[in-house]
């Protein structure tokens, strides 16, 4: 029974070392990224870009500015990455930093959501 009992004792020495030796996890850890969206055009466009990344997985907060053609992404960094973020932009039908919209995708944006090139955009005021 003694030999039993130092064992376990000895089992449970072992592992409280191992346990707070390890080095610290970062779970749960935020990181705020801003992408370049220069073909956002409107107040539509903004929406549509926020809605569909508040979907993404890790995705905790969105703000797109139309005027600076910016997007402010704050996402988890061990659930999602910037790339997977600018891809799921492109996705949608926008450009996105060094990635271009799906083709498919800009297609089926409204006339105002396209690039002024290509017949969209608001009238200058």
């Amino acid at each position: 029974m003694k030999k039993i009992l130092c064992l376990n004792v000895l089992l449970l020495s072992c592992f409280y070392v191992f346990s707070q030796s390890s080095a610290p996890v970062r779970k749960g850890a935020f990181e705020t990224a801003t992408i370049s969206v220069p073909t956002v055009q409107c107040e539509q466009c903004k929406d549509r870009i926020e809605k569909y990344l508040t979907r993404e997985d890790g995705v905790q907060k969105v703000t797109v500015d139309f005027k600076k053609k910016t997007c402010k992404v704050t996402y988890l960094w061990d659930r999602t990455t910037i790339e997977n973020i600018k891809t799921a932009i492109a996705n949608v039908g926008y450009d996105a930093g060094d990635v271009a919209a799906d083709p498919e995708a800009y297609k089926k944006l409204p006339t105002c959501c396209k690039k002024p090139e290509d017949g969209g955009g608001h009238e200058k005021q």
